[in-house]
């Protein structure tokens, strides 16, 4: 019988590379809950036509990349590829536009794309996001940059950069999209990247073939034909990012692969990534809500790439999450020693403590193996002696020290000697 695998293209995480995967994921979320971000849980699916009115037609997310099928009802339903459009169909559905301004919301998951599988890039992606929806405050994107700045910092980080761009508004957009159109129709270009041009010519920029960047020389950039709202918006975002201590490099061709970001917008790259250097990004959909039914709210907010992340973090030599997955191992010999093992797990795991026992009433010397294997740095040995004599054996695992302890004072030793180790870890 043939052995069953994962689908090609989507990474798993386990033992030591899911400890390193959570705490990735809680370094890029726990900044936003500090600013006032709460949680969303967004559906996997949606109605396939979010995607394409709030993602943009033109787009290879919506026009190559979308896996979409067809429900027993015969309603068109996608997996999602990207998080921002269902966030802003929840807002509209339940009237989070309607209370506080702005409404700030992270979310974090799996999203799904069908391309070519590849080192950091997958079919099935994690990310983390935010959403701040219903200012156009620039001080608030500088905000929301500096989230993702701050995240990438904890985890140690540090040979990634931000490149930073304003993509203009409603007013000063279609007169750049001339200028585009117009230096784009005198290049010798392929038929389909002609009539992309067409459509949106803004894309042909974003196209990452060597032979189309080579033609892209002396292109006009957005940011050089700002209207003059959009040009204070620009410095204001930067002015708010000095004071946070934000650092980036101006990147006048960036353009990302969405079609509804306006002004600021932005995207994080790593230096030892190659190919796949992008780690993260977003910027402001100032039109986004109104395009599928909403009020015309702005927004802003980011996706950063979980699996990319890790990879950067590897890159480094970092090793978030590292440590034993456990505190303490219970060996217990004999039936009485392993009831008493068992309600001290759980009062220990009761104050937060991580317990494991070793299962199977197997004889000490195979029991003391597990203990070794688990990577516990505390191991509690109790048999009838013990039982008897109302005392535990507390072996340390690093030094082979060990002592004997009371048994009603073994939860108190024991945690004072989790919480030394653990200062003892973060001090490494």
């Amino acid at each position: 019988m043939a052995m069953f695998q994962a689908p090609k293209g989507v990474p798993e995480y386990f033992g030591e590379q899911a400890a390193a995967f959570l705490a990735v994921r809680a370094a890029l979320s726990g900044p936003a809950a500090l600013a006032g971000y709460g949680y969303a849980e967004l559906p996997v699916f949606e109605d396939t036509g979010l995607f394409i009115r709030g993602v943009g037609e033109s787009t290879d997310v919506v026009s190559k990349e979308m896996y979409t099928f067809e429900d027993r009802g015969g309603r068109s339903l996608t997996l999602r590829p990207e998080g921002t459009a269902g966030v802003m169909r929840l807002v509209i559905q339940h009237g989070l536009d309607r209370g506080q301004l702005p409404a700030k919301l992270w979310y974090a998951g799996p999203f799904f794309r069908a391309e070519r599988p590849q080192h950091g890039r997958y079919r099935q992606l994690q990310q983390v996001g935010i959403e701040a929806i219903g200012s156009d405050d620039p001080a608030l994107d500088a905000e929301v940059i500096a989230l993702a700045d701050t995240g990438f910092r904890s985890l140690g980080l540090s040979q990634f950069t931000l490149h930073l761009t304003s993509l203009g508004c409603a007013g000063c957009r279609p007169d750049y999209r001339r200028a585009l159109q117009s230096f784009l129709a005198e290049l010798d270009l392929d038929e389909a990247t002609r009539a992309r041009a067409e459509v949106n010519p803004m894309r042909v920029l974003d196209d990452k073939r060597p032979d189309i960047q080579a033609l892209l020389g002396g292109a006009p950039f957005m940011v050089d034909h700002l209207c003059g709202a959009c040009t204070e918006h620009y410095a204001a975002v930067r002015h708010s990012l000095r004071i946070l201590g934000v650092c980036w490099a101006e990147a006048p061709a960036l353009v990302r692969g969405l079609d509804y970001y306006t002004r600021t917008t932005f995207e994080f790259t790593h230096d030892l990534l190659g190919a796949q250097s992008g780690i993260g990004g977003g910027g402001r959909y100032d039109g986004l809500m109104a395009s599928i039914g909403g009020a015309a709210l702005s927004g802003i907010g980011w996706g950063i790439g979980t699996d990319r992340t890790l990879l950067a973090c590897q890159a480094e030599g970092l090793e978030p999450g590292a440590g034993p997955m456990i505190d303490v191992y219970c060996v217990p010999i004999g039936a009485r020693a392993k009831d008493r093992l068992v309600g001290l797990a759980g009062q220990l795991r009761s104050r937060g403590v991580r317990v494991d026992i070793a299962y199977g009433d197997r004889g000490l010397k195979g029991a003391m193996k597990s203990a070794d294997r688990s990577g516990a740095p505390l191991v509690i040995v109790l048999g009838d002696n013990e039982v008897q004599a109302e005392t535990a054996v507390i072996k340390e695992m690093t030094t082979g020290e060990q002592s004997t302890v009371p048994w009603d004072r073994v939860i108190d030793v024991v945690q004072a000697r989790v919480q030394e180790q653990a200062i003892e870890r973060n001090a490494r």
